[in-house]
């Protein structure tokens, strides 16, 4: 088994920005050595978050507009009396969204349907300079 692990490091906006990573997860799936596995893709840091959508404008904000109205932003948090910083808010939306995506590899592509683009969302009150992991794992 051969196990790759590669970044890719991107600039967010915050106030749940929603960034299509497709092609730059493809990219690196391209270029190991792997034809048949998972992909991992992984962001680091807990004000952020990766899932699959379809994306195009319309549910982009569908999907901006849901996070308002399950962990809004202007209620109070216990986080933001700690630390002060005003971003309780965005460590919630990042928990329940999850860090981590797995993604199956079949001849090399990601197993992912027609209108499924992998995307971050980078839930913070501030733009941010991210990470994500990309873990390819197979034969």
């Amino acid at each position: 088994m051969t196990v790759e692990s590669r970044s890719i490091r991107l600039n967010t906006q915050g106030h749940c920005d929603i960034v299509d990573i497709t092609s730059e997860v493809a990219k690196q799936v391209a270029d190991s050595g792997v034809k048949e596995g998972a992909v991992t893709v992984f962001v680091t840091g807990s004000t952020a978050g990766v899932t699959t959508i379809e994306y195009e404008p319309g549910l982009v904000a569908d999907l901006k507009e849901m996070w308002d109205r399950v962990v809004p932003e202007k209620v109070p948090y216990r986080h933001d009396r700690a630390w002060g910083d005003g971003n309780g808010y965005a460590h919630v939306r990042a928990a329940l969204l999850g860090p981590s995506l797995v993604i199956p590899l079949l001849n090399k592509r990601m197993a992912l349907g027609t209108w499924q683009q992998i995307v971050l969302l980078d839930f913070d009150n501030r733009a941010r300079s991210r990470e994500v992991v990309v873990q390819i794992m197979g034969e």
